[in-house]
């Protein structure tokens, strides 16, 4: 089961990280191996919004859909992912958020297993290298929409 964790100080407001990683529609845009996205339901019930979605992802010929729910809690200032359906066994991210100073510090941890054993073996070897690309694609749009170098 590949598992990873990173984090990184992004020179952006908390409230505006928060944002982009719940725009999920938004992340075929700049997501590497991201195809599709698509949000069914988003509910705000006070101290927390919940999603649910779907993603498309893969890389080459192997692409699949999986459907998710999102929990951002607004007290936490944190994100958590789970599987509902889909090609994966189970899905487990946490996003944090804590701001220092007009800068944030984004804490991602993933744990996923894909039913597909073959692929589950193929992505671990290259699992580390497919989050760091993820991680950087994130980066770079919040510091290209938000930095507050710019201002």
């Amino acid at each position: 089961m590949p598992k990873a964790s990173i984090k990184r100080l992004i020179d952006c407001e908390k409230n505006d990280l928060i944002e982009l990683v719940l725009d999920i529609e938004k992340y075929p845009e700049f997501i590497p191996f991201c195809y599709a996205a698509k949000i069914h339901e988003k509910k705000d019930v006070g101290n927390s919004i919940k999603i649910i979605a779907d993603l498309t992802i893969g890389k080459g010929p192997f692409k699949d859909t999986y459907k998710s729910d999102v929990l951002y809690n607004k007290i936490e200032s944190s994100i958590h992912v789970k599987n509902i359906d889909g090609p994966l066994n189970h899905l487990l991210n946490k996003w944090s958020f804590i701001e220092q100073n007009k800068q944030t510090e984004v804490s991602f941890d993933i744990d996923f297993e894909i039913k597909n054993k073959f692929l589950n073996t193929l992505m671990s070897a290259s699992f580390q290298y497919g989050i760091e690309k993820i991680a950087n694609a994130f980066q770079k749009r919040a510091e290209n929409l938000f930095s507050n170098s710019k201002n």
